[in-house]
């Protein structure tokens, strides 16, 4: 009898070790892929989908320096130009948005009528040129806008957007650093797309699976990565850092597992918990890559009910903006909810806008 117990015992000991090893295994293979793709930027995105066509996206903005964020009000109707030369994307807005401005020179995220959201984030390998390219330009700060001004759908932006229409002209942003960006795109259908640039050409991914998106490397490697968190298992071991490629896997997993609900208080405040458990703390930068940083301000669209969340890592309350209280019709005024001062909202913020010029979309060509 001893010496079948003790059989057993060192059986169950090679097995348990075998599976040790194994994670073990994994883990390195995880490191190394890792160090293979050191670029970290910060900035995530996640959508949530829920019972009874109930749809939340939700994003970090993480920044090293205050970007004087407001938040506008644009109506339909408002034309546009997209470059100053003739030779720039031209367009009438379709359709009203409510969108937070990034230094007030482009808009940076937002939600429009229809409940398609867009979201700018960092990708440093972004590349949007093409030898002798001649094509209409767009310039970047424009460009998350003109999805929200044209398109209903996912599917309807893309249908545009992969025909290559356009040539994104990028000028450097006010602190010196180059606006390598890629943008994701949601609708109240729970439909999603990747956007991104890879030496000039549009790359498109398109489909409800692609909920979450970070940043570095290219999509298709962020991936491959978090196929091998998968592997391991969130209740297992989740990654901890503010790697691009840890908050991916962070955000995938948690975004899954958060309780599927058709209420809609229930569901923002749920995304909401994935974007702080992703989030960066206040203070934490890195000196050369000044998208390693601080979370600065969450946004978090509830595309059903038109409720625009916002939450700035100053402030103790979230509020949002209502966009069934808005006004959007043509000749509609631009309005703005000012927050560069430091300015403290709560709760539905609609009364609070103010009729304003809105901001001048930054161009360099």
């Amino acid at each position: 009898m001893d010496g079948v117990f003790d059989f057993n015992i060192e059986k169950l000991d090679r097995i348990k070790m075998k599976k040790i090893q194994f994670i073990l295994s994994l883990v390195a293979v995880g490191a190394g892929l890792l160090c293979f793709f050191p670029s970290a930027k910060a900035c995530t995105r996640a959508l949530y989908v829920g019972e009874q066509n109930l749809v939340i996206t939700g994003r970090t903005m993480d920044w090293k320096e205050d970007m004087r964020t407001n938040l506008y009000v644009f109506p339909r109707g408002i034309e546009r130009k997209a470059g100053l030369t003739e030779n720039s994307m031209k367009w009438t807005s379709k359709y009203g948005s409510v969108i937070a401005a990034g230094y007030d020179i482009g808009t940076a995220d937002g939600m429009n009528e229809k409940g398609l959201v867009a979201n700018l984030l960092f990708l440093v390998e972004s590349d949007y040129s093409r030898p002798n390219d001649t094509r209409p330009i767009m310039g970047i700060s424009y460009w998350a806008q003109y999805v929200l001004d044209n398109f209903a759908t996912v599917e309807e932006a893309v249908q545009t957007l992969q025909k290559d229409l356009f040539r994104l002209n990028a000028p450097k942003l006010p602190n010196g650093v180059e606006t390598k960006l890629h943008l994701s795109i949601s609708d109240a259908l729970g439909n999603s797309a990747i956007v991104e640039y890879e030496k000039g050409n549009v790359v498109i991914y398109e489909g409800p699976q692609y909920q979450v998106m970070t940043n570095s490397p290219f999509y298709n490697q962020q991936l491959a990565i978090n196929n091998y968190w998968k592997q391991v298992g969130g209740l297992q071991m989740l990654p901890g850092t503010n790697r691009a490629a840890d908050r991916f896997a962070r955000a995938s997993f948690y975004i899954d597992v958060i309780p599927k609900t058709a209420n809609e208080r229930i569901g923002v405040a749920g995304v909401f918990s994935v974007m702080r458990n992703v989030s960066v703390p206040l203070g934490i930068s890195t000196e050369d890559q000044p998208n390693i940083s601080t979370t600065i301000w969450r946004t978090v669209s509830d595309q059903k009910n038109l409720k625009y969340y916002y939450e700035s890592t100053l402030s103790p309350n979230v509020f949002w903006i209502d966009l069934l209280n808005v006004d959007f019709s043509p000749g509609a005024s631009v309005k703005k909810l000012p927050l560069d001062k430091g300015e403290i909202y709560a709760g539905d913020v609609s009364s609070h806008l103010i009729p304003g010029p809105g901001f001048t979309f930054e161009i360099d060509e």
